[in-house]
């Protein structure tokens, strides 16, 4: 791939409007967060349930991955976004009549397509990023916009708290009256409307805007090339870390508010930004550190054993301990919460560094299949929707929400050996 243009452009205007567009992911993306224990407390729904809001956004990219490519093939990456992020309005707007009838299909289905619009938007921003710089610094460029996306986690759960949660706090654990979740319902109409409005400006905004086209030398899609480019084992291997990684950094950043929610924390919707706040901590370790002083690999295999470190601590904690945060919150004004649930944050940062590592890793020695690569490491993306449901159906047996995170470890292990020998294995000449 090759950026044409008439006149040598500088990549820091492509790059402010590629950052923007992975805030405006992560903000859609992270509210996830809070919404699925805010609508568990609403539609009285069972860990397994809830975890169906998680698996209908993200398993959207199964089905839509190698189709958003061809789509990007026909119409270019930069209209490619814009017709994501319009996708992502429609999303919105369907919130409104599912808060309205309070029909758990319809918000399923609103959640679809916003997993839908999401694929797209994916599948065209990312190789920019890969490409505009040499990759052996991929995964640096990649915590720049982690660090924005994830930052709009930060951002996205105190925005919900503040225009939704704030009002209704007093009836956390409580039984809910009709009128209560009437209230509770209505309140999603507003912030959905104004996050579908803003989207919608956005997308129109990006077509007219100057970003350069990344001029594809590739044939159409067709099940050869797939083939073709799922026959180097980096990718393929690459795939399945994506896959296993997205599963943990959704468990850690999605049922952390419903496992709140079961511990009766009051603002349950907050939580997911502690986790996103040592996710950008990990960007920021990752920008300094990778290449100068610690290789993408390196990097990669110690997240993962950190990850697994964790996993255990999450997993062999007293609910009813603090120690942490008498430690690092509340001598500084912060929050009394469980050990597990701090703990479960701290996963963050140990997750941060997957995601910039893994993509390039697969990537690499793919040449003119790279857009076809991104859209199967796209399509991993399905993670997220599976690992909350495996966590929630753990949930129901002996382990509970605490021992629901014992899925985490398997995943954490197979990044360790992606990490080790995956990412070296290249297809035989």
């Amino acid at each position: 791939m090759s950026v044409s243009t008439d006149k040598k452009q500088s990549s820091v205007v492509p790059m402010v409007i590629v950052a923007t567009l992975f805030f405006i992911l992560g903000f859609a993306t992270w509210l996830n967060g809070s919404l699925m224990p805010y609508l568990k407390q609403i539609l009285d729904l069972t860990p397994v349930q809830a975890s169906l809001i998680l698996f209908s956004f993200y398993i959207a990219v199964t089905f839509t991955a190698i189709p958003s490519a061809a789509v990007i093939r026909k119409v270019g990456y930069k209209n490619g976004m814009a017709l994501g992020m319009a996708t992502m309005m429609v999303a919105g707007l369907l919130f409104i009549p599912a808060a309205k009838t309070q029909i758990f299909a319809l918000f399923l289905f609103a959640q679809l397509i916003m997993g839908v619009g999401q694929t797209l938007l994916q599948t065209a921003v990312n190789p920019y990023v890969v490409r505009l710089g040499p990759e052996e610094s991929a995964a640096a460029r990649i915590s720049v916009m982690g660090i924005l996306n994830k930052g709009a986690g930060v951002v996205a759960p105190m925005v919900f708290t503040a225009l939704i949660l704030s009002n209704f706090t007093d009836l956390v654990g409580k039984e809910l009256t009709q009128e209560d979740i009437d209230l509770m319902a209505d309140g999603l109409v507003l912030p959905y409307l104004g996050m579908a409005l803003f989207i919608g400006l956005l997308a129109l905004a990006v077509k007219k805007s100057p970003l350069p086209e990344l001029k594809s030398e590739e044939e159409e899609s067709d099940k050869g090339q797939v083939k073709e480019a799922l026959s180097h084992p980096n990718l393929r291997f690459g795939v399945i870390a994506i896959f296993v990684y997205v599963a943990v950094e959704v468990i850690a950043g999605d049922t952390i508010g419903t496992y709140a929610l079961s511990l009766g924390v009051e603002n349950y919707s907050v939580m997911t930004s502690y986790t996103m706040i040592c996710m950008v901590a990990g960007y920021i370790l990752g920008i300094v550190l990778i290449p100068r002083y610690i290789s993408q690999a390196k990097a990669l295999a110690a997240s993962a054993v950190l990850g697994v470190v964790l996993s255990l601590g999450v997993l062999f904690s007293d609910d009813q301990s603090f120690i942490i945060a008498n430690s690092l919150l509340v001598p500084f004004g912060g929050a009394l919460l469980p050990d597990p649930l701090l703990l479960i944050a701290f996963l963050g940062l140990a997750n941060a560094i997957c995601w910039p590592a893994i993509f390039p890793l697969a990537l690499s020695g793919l040449g003119q299949l790279t857009s076809t690569g991104s859209a199967l490491l796209v399509m991993g993306i399905a993670g997220g929707a599976f690992g909350p449901l495996f966590w929630g159906i753990s949930t129901g047996t002996s382990f509970g929400q605490q021992g629901g995170y014992i899925v985490m470890l398997p995943c954490y292990l197979y990044i360790l050996f992606y990490a080790v020998k995956g990412h070296k294995m290249r297809k035989k000449a």
